[in-house]
């Protein structure tokens, strides 16, 4: 398939319950007959799987943008495609010494055995994507299931049917079925398929489907990796440049039209520094995306349920007071491409739909503060966020914020990045999720760490067997029970 080919000639195969059980079952016989594949074969899989990104990466790009309507390619091929290319890089050159048993201490009463820990591949992984980044949200999980041994099916987000279509036939083409396979398909598919019984399951997407998924998983006792959302809050030191931060918000609020799990949700300003912000914010809004409605770099809303969820949260926040501020620099509509154009909303309360609900478009809500106490026992009230940024150059207040607060990363004067850096782990705390993916962790959380406990033939614990009268239990409890 050449890269001039258009996606809709793919039809991606359809599922039912039977075939996912039938698929399942063939990928657990097919680890069965292999189940500790070794390095080489590990970075194998790892190299070719980045041989068919490299090679599909128009056509991935081609069909998320017919996914959403309008989808930035550079945001496809740079917040995508090259973060899995790195991430692919970094397992393959560390994976080697992650498989290496680890040493562990044995106590004097079990000398002279040996112990270690083991790190098995789990079997099967299944992987359940969303649409705001499906490229990287499927193939992310996939890099730490193959690079721990793990054979993986990856479901995928109906909202995402053209590039689900491009991945069945891209990850056919790397890897049998019987090691990676794709399901595409909606509503009782997915309900199917989060009902298997994996060996264990990783789940991007929203708080309330994650619950029902954990409940699904339970069934069989499935361990599950959660990885949501929530509302990131952004706090701001009077110290700091606010041409700096506008700046640095704006790249991450807009990017993929905030349809991020960990865009930067509301902003905490210094009190009367509100309109100063808006100026930089303006400013490097319009630099960024000098039109809308046809910017080929401004994504559009995923689809319409999105895109009314938007508005009613807009018209909620007016019909509050709130003020709606919009940089729309050539007045387009935008409405007839399912855009909104980056907005700020100032004179925000925490009762709005906005400031209930993750946002995950390009609205931006301010509100000021007096004192940082204030904003952190704000947060500290509400669920625990994915992400917390905080914009100061003064380490000891950043401490001070960071040892007080709870959530799943905490950025300092930086958004959004931390889900690229390959050493880092990604995952959330509690309403933000569970487990963790990326880094070392992605390997250690797919593989079981199996303890390990080696006796000679001399068996020491002979020697203090029943009865309890001997000289050795004399010596035990003058020595070691105090």
């Amino acid at each position: 398939m050449n890269s001039q080919t258009k996606t809709t000639s793919m039809t991606p195969h359809s599922f039912d319950n039977q075939h996912l059980n039938d698929m399942l079952e063939q990928q657990k016989q097919a680890y069965l007959r292999y189940p500790l594949p070794t390095a080489k074969e590990r970075i194998d899989r790892l190299a070719r799987l980045k041989r068919i990104l490299v090679k599909y990466q128009d056509q991935f790009a081609d069909a998320i943008n017919q996914d959403y309507g309008n989808r930035s390619v550079g945001e496809t091929k740079i917040g995508e495609l090259l973060t899995c290319l790195e991430h692919i890089k970094y397992y393959s050159k560390h994976l080697t010494d992650w498989m290496k048993p680890s040493k562990r201490h044995v106590g004097i009463i079990h000398q002279p055995a040996k112990a270690w820990v083991q790190y098995q591949p789990l079997g099967v992984v299944g992987i359940i994507t969303p649409w705001n980044y499906p490229l990287l949200l499927s193939i992310g999980p996939l890099i730490c299931a193959l690079a721990a041994g793990n054979h993986a099916m990856i479901k995928i987000s109906s909202s995402s049917a053209a590039f689900g279509a491009v991945l069945e036939k891209a990850l056919a083409e790397a890897f049998p079925q019987e090691l990676v396979a794709v399901v595409n398909g909606g509503g009782k598919i997915s309900d199917d398929f989060s009902h298997l019984a994996f060996d264990k399951m990783i789940f991007t997407g929203s708080t309330n489907v994650g619950k029902t998924v954990m409940a699904a998983a339970a069934e069989n006792l499935v361990p599950v990796i959660l990885e949501l959302g929530g509302k990131s809050p952004v706090l701001v030191h009077p110290s700091i440049d606010l041409a700096d931060v506008a700046q640095r918000l704006a790249v991450g609020k807009l990017w993929n039209a905030g349809q991020t799990c960990v865009a930067p949700d509301y902003v905490f300003l210094p009190r009367g520094k509100t309109a100063d912000f808006l100026d930089h914010y303006k400013v490097c809004v319009e630099a960024m995306y000098p039109s809308i409605a046809h910017n080929q770099d401004y994504t559009s809303i995923i689809n319409d349920k999105q895109y009314n969820r938007l508005q009613g949260y807009l018209e909620d926040a007016r019909d509050q007071g709130a003020q709606i501020i919009s940089f729309n620099p050539q007045q387009e509509d935008v409405d007839v491409v399912r855009k909104i154009a980056p907005t700020v909303l100032t004179g925000v309360t925490p009762n709005m739909q906005i400031m209930q609900h993750e946002i995950f478009g390009p609205i931006l809500p301010i509100m000021e503060y007096d004192q940082i106490d204030e904003v952190i026992a704000f947060i500290n009230s509400r669920p625990r966020p994915l992400a917390l940024y905080y914009f100061d150059f003064d380490q000891a207040r950043a401490d001070y914020v960071a040892q007080r607060t709870h959530s799943g990363h905490f950025g300092q004067n930086t958004v959004l990045t931390h889900v690229a850096q390959d050493d880092l782990p990604f995952g959330g705390v509690g309403a933000s999720g569970m487990g963790k993916y990326h880094g070392p962790e992605g390997f250690f959380s797919l593989s079981h760490e199996r303890s390990v406990m080696s006796n000679p033939k001399l068996y020491s614990l002979k020697f203090i067997l029943p009865p309890f009268n001997k000289p050795i239990h004399k010596l035990i409890s003058k020595t070691l029970l105090r």
